[in-house]
């Protein structure tokens, strides 16, 4: 009887991409890929395209794995907002974990939006409303650098690979209730939610990864205080943080920290 549980656990495993004993091999190709070298992955179940094996596995991880973005819908039909879309990891998550969701998920960046689209319909996720925008804190265009995997970023300085976008306000979306919130949005994150604050309240549940970038003020603190002032319990976990930051602070993609905010009710 045992054994039958085991073999029916591993294939719901199998089913959800999320048994990491049996993709072993696979998490070791895509770790081991050089950065930036499109390449095909059945990690997800099918056939998924994706533009860097590296940053895909982490996302995996954090998503698949460990869960970060679990919770607890009050119905059958919870509203997510997912703003950094990326390839469609999180979207894919949100679709099995909850298959009656109403998700919309927002990419800016073209060349990632174009393996978006991709990914979700080969994963049957086609129920999923997709815009091609940066979420910000009014309707315009702004300057934005394609990083080429997970990191584009909005307000970019002059440099190689940066383009013009357009961008759509968020707070528009907030006119009814938000099961999740999730902001993963490179940098834009304390502008965006400091144009919601009067709109938060009807958010149940929000994640932000907290972007600090190196010789840039850091706007960690007014990003929690407003968060907290919506009524918020926060934690805060450290993503990539110095282990000695008196001695030495080193720096990624030109960040000196990243941290994941998760906002909770009660």
């Amino acid at each position: 009887m045992k054994k039958l549980l085991r073999r029916i656990k591993l294939a719901v495993h199998d089913a959800t991409g999320s048994n990491p004993v049996r993709h072993r091999g696979e998490r070791r190709r895509l770790a081991r890929l050089p950065r930036y070298m499109e390449t095909t992955t059945l990690l997800p179940g099918f056939a998924c395209r994706i533009p860097d094996g590296p940053s895909f596995l982490a996302s995996w991880e954090e998503i698949f794995d460990r869960e970060i973005y679990n919770f607890k819908p009050a119905g059958a039909a919870p509203r997510i907002l997912d703003c950094g879309a990326n390839v469609g990891v999180s979207c894919l998550y949100f679709h099995r974990k909850f298959p009656g969701a109403r998700i919309t998920a927002f990419e800016p960046d073209p060349k990632i939006f174009a393996y978006l689209k991709a990914n979700l319909a080969t994963g049957g996720c086609g129920n999923v409303e997709l815009i091609a925008k940066a979420v910000w804190s009014s309707a315009t265009t702004l300057r934005f650098q394609s990083e080429g995997a997970d990191a584009g970023r909005i307000e970019a300085q002059d440099g190689k690979n940066v383009i013009e976008i357009p961008t759509i306000r968020l707070r528009d979306f907030l006119q009814e209730p938000v099961d999740l919130l999730k902001l993963d949005i490179e940098g834009a994150e304390t502008e965006v939610v400091r144009d919601l604050a009067p709109d938060l309240s009807r958010v149940k549940n929000i994640f932000v990864e907290y972007h600090s970038f190196a010789g840039r003020p850091q706007s960690l603190g007014a990003l929690i205080q407003t968060l907290v002032d919506a009524g918020f319990r926060v934690q805060v976990h450290p993503m990539n943080a110095a282990p000695q930051p008196f001695l030495e602070v080193k720096t990624h993609l030109g960040m000196d920290m990243q941290l994941n905010i998760f906002g909770y009710r009660g």
